[in-house]
């Protein structure tokens, strides 16, 4: 008799204390949304950088001049290259309608860069002419790109973003090497 007894109180013991978890998950206030704080993107300031690149680089560093209010920037890097060679310039944005691109250039093969920024992108055929300047669309599972292949460099204009806007950032880029 001793043993049911015992089983018998602990369920009871484990009902009482779900009631008592449910009544406090019930009556103390709490908030499952995240606030739009925790879901904010982080915006960067890029100007250090961009001079710095534009010092470091062999290359004239492309960066936008006038976008059209909405566009923020989000991320940039700079990275030299050890063998000499002018490195990677990667300026990352949100779109006024939240979606991703990047402004990505170097003096690395081209064919290797186009394929690492754009996520294996592969050329889609056609170009676009941005103020008329002819860029290559590429487009994958994951990007889309515009790229021009420069003498000596690359630049690409990738993201989820839409070609159209890919566009309106490449018609933007005003490139400058600062040496």
């Amino acid at each position: 008799m001793r043993g049911k007894q015992t089983v018998r109180d602990m369920v009871l013991s484990m009902a009482v204390i779900g009631i008592v978890v449910a009544a406090i998950y019930l009556f103390i206030p709490h908030d499952d949304s995240k606030s739009a704080e925790q879901t904010a993107v982080k915006t960067v300031g890029y100007r250090v950088e961009l001079a710095t690149a534009r010092r470091a680089a062999p290359y004239p560093v492309a960066a936008p001049e006038g976008l059209a209010k909405g566009w923020r920037a989000t991320s940039v890097s700079y990275e030299a290259d050890g063998d000499g060679k002018g490195g990677a310039w990667h300026l990352g944005f949100l779109d006024p309608k939240d979606q991703y691109a990047a402004v990505e250039q170097s003096d690395a093969p081209a064919r290797d860069f186009i394929k690492k920024v754009t996520l294996n992108a592969t050329p889609a055929g056609g170009a676009r002419k941005v103020d008329g300047v002819r860029w290559d669309r590429y487009k994958g599972d994951t990007y889309k790109a515009l790229v021009r292949e420069e003498s000596g460099h690359t630049t690409v204009v990738t993201g989820t973003a839409s070609y159209d806007d890919l566009a309106e950032l490449a018609g933007a880029l005003k490139a400058k090497n600062e040496k």
